[in-house]
């Protein structure tokens, strides 16, 4: 079970998707129009949904995002991506900290990745998304491990030992703009 429920996110394709979005959050907020909101916006990645939990700096489980309150236990599948660290190396490392991401392909190891299946004369994918969670679902994590697996971290879960007032300062804290956004995203 999810120790804080993994609810699905949200999306903007125009300006009128932003526009309301804005305004569900004034109402929400009981504000008018002239209250001063600050966003933090990032790509959505079409990816699958994870949760990555660390006590004491140590990752111990990873979890999918099932139902939004129940996923499946997927943490040997996690360790194999070489983008998820088993320990962290941070300042001030609260107690417990959970971690949500989203796990993907990019389209060109998804392309490298079916033409070696293909020379290999074994079936294709038909999409990153569906090669993804197939590939966290294996019950060999030898499988998972060659695939080319990557995540982009986006959200805290559930803190302990530690607070932060905004999605930047917990994206800072992590260090997700400088070593995701600036160097996995410009990759796609």
């Amino acid at each position: 079970k999810h120790s804080v429920p993994m609810l699905s996110l949200g999306n903007a394709f125009d300006e009128n998707d932003l526009i309301n979005f804005e305004k569900k959050i004034l109402n929400f907020l009981n504000e008018d129009k002239n209250f001063n909101i600050i966003y933090s916006a990032e790509p959505k990645i079409d990816g699958i949904s994870a949760s990555l939990t660390y006590k004491n700096g140590k990752f111990i489980t990873g979890l999918s995002r099932g139902d939004g309150k129940e996923g499946e236990d997927i943490t040997e599948n996690l360790k194999t991506i070489k983008g998820i660290p088993l320990k962290l190396d941070i300042v001030n490392l609260p107690e417990l900290l959970e971690i949500r991401g989203e796990v993907f392909i990019n389209h060109e190891d998804f392309k490298k990745l079916n033409k070696e299946r293909q020379d290999k004369g074994l079936t294709i994918f038909a999409n990153p998304r569906n090669c993804a969670a197939g590939s966290l679902r294996q019950l060999d994590s030898k499988v998972t491990a060659q695939r080319p697996l990557r995540i982009f971290c986006y959200a805290p879960g559930q803190i302990i030992g530690s607070t932060f007032n905004s999605q930047s300062q917990f994206l800072e804290y992590l260090n997700i703009y400088q070593e995701y956004s600036i160097i996995v995203l410009w990759q796609f």
